[in-house]
């Protein structure tokens, strides 16, 4: 049989999704957690990768299992987990079901404060930004939906068969007190640091470091983009995974305090 994990994690302590030989990830806290109380080794499949220091309101993963367990999995895992690791649902699927090559679609959101808060620390960027055109930043951010290579937008791109990514959707947020700002994106796949790359050039024009025809250039150009420089990690949040037959919502109460209208976010 296989299962769909729905979960959360707060990635701060982690050197990412994925193993790592530089330091624990949780995909080796999850394995270890479900092997000690499967009592059988225990090897989870998750819907991407997340980088050091990056987190997920929503993340998936799929085990196999040879026996049905009779006990409640998730009060257990919950129970030797961490703290910044929640299991929320387990859904059986089709054998041939991937938490990774079957997702369609996937979402981030990035949170930036643009005055120093020790509560946002590790849940938000710092940029003491004064004065960012948001106009411009949101008029780049529009182009990302006219162009679908992202080369120039990748801190690795010759690792990936392809650098090719279709944009749905690209849009800048500001709470009301113009303090803090939230860039969400979606598309059917992501590229090794594209979203946080995408942000420090939005930073960039909005600060009129580049012209939003520069900015255009690394997507019209992208083989002679320049310096590859990703934004802070712990702003990015995987916010969502959609499946041809799974689309659930968020269940962190947090991101959805962060991204929902109890924020009084405003499209710019």
């Amino acid at each position: 049989m296989r299962y769909f994990f729905h979960i959360a994690y707060h990635g701060s302590n982690y050197s990412g999704w994925q193993k790592h030989p530089d330091g624990p990830s949780v995909q080796d806290v999850l394995e270890i957690a479900l092997s000690r109380i499967l009592k059988r080794t225990t090897i989870v499949y998750g819907c991407g990768r997340t980088d050091a220091g990056v987190h997920a309101s929503q993340f998936f993963f799929h085990i196999d299992a040879d026996e049905v367990w009779d006990f409640d999995l998730i009060f257990r895992l919950n129970n030797v987990l961490p703290d910044d690791i929640s299991i929320f649902d387990i859904i059986p699927a089709q054998n041939d079901a991937h938490a990774r090559f079957d997702a369609i679609q996937r979402g981030y959101d990035y949170y930036i404060n643009c005055y120093k808060d020790p509560f946002l620390n590790r849940f938000s960027s710092y940029y003491p930004a004064a004065n960012w055109d948001l106009g411009k930043m949101q008029q780049a951010a529009n182009l990302l939906l006219k162009y679908n290579d992202y080369y120039g937008f990748c801190k690795t791109p010759d690792r990936n068969k392809h650098t090719l990514c279709e944009v749905s959707a690209a849009q800048l947020f500001a709470d009301d007190t113009g303090d803090r700002l939230r860039f969400h994106i979606s598309a059917n796949r992501f590229l090794g640091k594209m979203v946080r790359t995408i942000i420090g050039k939005l930073m960039d024009v909005g600060s009129n470091k580049i012209s939003v025809k520069e900015f255009e250039s690394i997507l019209a150009y992208p083989q002679l983009a320049g310096e590859i420089k990703p934004a802070y990690p712990q702003g990015l949040y995987l916010s969502k995974v959609t499946y041809p037959y799974l689309d659930l919502p968020a269940r962190s109460s947090f991101g959805t305090i962060l991204s929902g209208e109890a924020a009084s976010w405003t499209k710019v």
